[in-house]
């Protein structure tokens, strides 16, 4: 039941985002598997569209924040209203308060700002004072960096970056593709095709999380799954070349991460079994802003994907 619902609510994103489909899924993964995800993309690609989309489709709050070189932490937590008619301060609630986050060019914000959040985006709680305040219980962050305009950037640092579970890369569409938007854009697609969002429960997705983490998988696919992360870690025995291009290696986060992305890739697939090619096709996007790459290979125009690539050749399938 719960796996037509979300089928229903992908065809629904799909009809509002055209051509994305990888960014559409994406953001359903990240949503099954309880993470946070990353997308980055020229400007004009439907990513805050694809969020506000899904705001419409899930029973919750939505808020976009635009990061900017003057923002302060407080604009993101909230902070402590001194009330004169109390004589008290009483906290103010900002926009992390909320079910959907989009944080639009996150490497706009100075450091201050990415830290307020990646304590929202680790424990779901944020610090005001001496106080901390819950966040709610359904809490998903979508941040979006535009990889044409470095100038003026703060580039998010590892430990940041370790906390989405998924990056997601997004690039211009075809020529028909590109002409059912410019359709769209008038009404006259979604005219003919919109369908009446899917109103999914928060209780619902917590049920259909419960029932992704019930899946069935091999140990062996689990030994393979860990030996795909070791691999970043030990690239050398996989070839001299891998060796000298990783320069660090993924976090077990990435473990868990690739274990979750599976698991809610084979579930929206109609299995209730993980196979090796929900993990092969999850690895790029986990594992993708994980990796530190050599100041050689970086030399030497190797891309990350690249060497994951290579990793998921040579990583024998248990």
């Amino acid at each position: 039941m719960f796996v037509n619902a979300f089928n229903r609510l992908k065809s629904y994103l799909d009809s509002q985002v055209i051509g994305q489909p990888a960014l559409t899924e994406g953001i359903l993964l990240a949503l099954l598997a309880n993470g946070h995800l990353l997308v980055e993309g020229p400007p004009g690609l439907a990513k805050t569209r694809a969020v506000n989309a899904l705001a419409h489709g899930v029973e919750g709050s939505f808020h976009r924040i635009q990061f900017t070189p003057d923002l302060l932490p407080a604009d993101l937590t909230g902070t402590d209203i001194y009330r004169p008619e109390t004589g008290k301060f009483e906290f103010q609630s900002g926009p992390l308060f909320h079910h959907i986050i989009l944080a639009d060019e996150i490497n706009r914000a100075p450091a201050k700002v990415q830290s307020a959040l990646l304590e929202a985006m680790a424990e779901k709680q944020i610090t005001v004072g001496r106080h901390s305040y819950k966040l709610p219980e359904l809490f998903l962050v979508m941040a979006t960096q535009n990889p044409l305009e470095q100038e003026g950037t703060y580039p998010l640092p590892e430990a940041q970056l370790d906390r989405f579970l998924l990056h997601l890369k997004v690039d211009y569409p075809d020529s028909d593709t590109e002409l059912k938007i410019l359709r769209l854009t008038r009404g006259e697609a979604l005219a003919q095709q919109a369908e009446t969002p899917v109103r999914m429960s928060q209780a619902d997705i917590f049920a259909a999380r419960q029932t992704i983490l019930q899946l069935h998988m091999a140990e062996s696919l689990e030994h393979y799954i860990v030996q795909l992360v070791m691999a970043t870690r030990h690239a050398g025995n996989y070839g001299a070349e891998l060796g000298r291009y990783i320069a660090y290696g993924a976090s077990p986060r990435a473990t868990i991460a690739l274990e979750r992305c599976a698991r809610a890739k084979a579930w929206l697939s109609g299995r209730d079994f993980v196979t090796p090619d929900d993990v092969q096709a999850v690895f790029h996007n986990v594992l993708r802003h994980r990796l530190i790459l050599s100041y050689e290979a970086e030399a030497e125009g190797v891309s990350t994907d690249q060497v994951l690539s290579e990793l998921l050749k040579r990583v024998p399938i248990a």
